[in-house]
């Protein structure tokens, strides 16, 4: 029997398996979890008026098993915008099994619709797993560019 996977925008019901989520990734990246009001702002800011930013959902089978975070950047060289993935986790239970995959096309179809002219994302150097996917679906690594960062409290 086939797997029925969905993947959607998230509703305010979405949020206690969302928090699950990303406690989950937390834990596979070694980092420490979003303590009791990082999570409650997760939420609050997934569902605020406007929203800080998209959270997108995927379920196997009517369990959820992974979320995605994205928000709208803008390219001034392409005069386009840009579908930005922060985050995309599918749960070690759920993996390899399209997950991923349907969530990679789902958002590459809405930036599409959207008028992107790019769908862009971060993947960790060790994570060897994901840059085989992401070459799977025809992403490619730019090298060129570096990511800087300055940490405010």
């Amino acid at each position: 029997m086939t797997a029925m996977i969905s993947v959607r925008r998230a509703t305010p019901a979405d949020g206690p398996a969302y928090v699950r989520l990303v406690r989950a990734l937390a834990e596979f990246e070694k980092l420490p979890p979003p303590d009791e009001a990082a999570a409650g702002r997760l939420v609050a800011d997934a569902f605020s008026e406007p929203p800080r930013y998209e959270l997108w959902i995927a379920e196997l089978d009517g369990a959820v098993v992974a979320y995605a975070v994205t928000f709208a950047t803008y390219s001034t060289f392409r005069g386009k915008p840009t579908l930005f993935l922060e985050d995309l986790f599918v749960h070690p239970d759920a993996r390899r099994r399209g997950v991923a995959r349907a969530v990679l096309a789902r958002l590459r179809e809405e930036a599409g619709a959207r008028g992107c002219g790019r769908f862009e994302w971060f993947v960790l150097d060790w994570n060897e797993d994901a840059q085989a996917l992401y070459r799977g679906v025809g992403a490619r690594p730019l090298t060129e560019w570096q990511l800087w960062r300055v940490d405010l409290p």
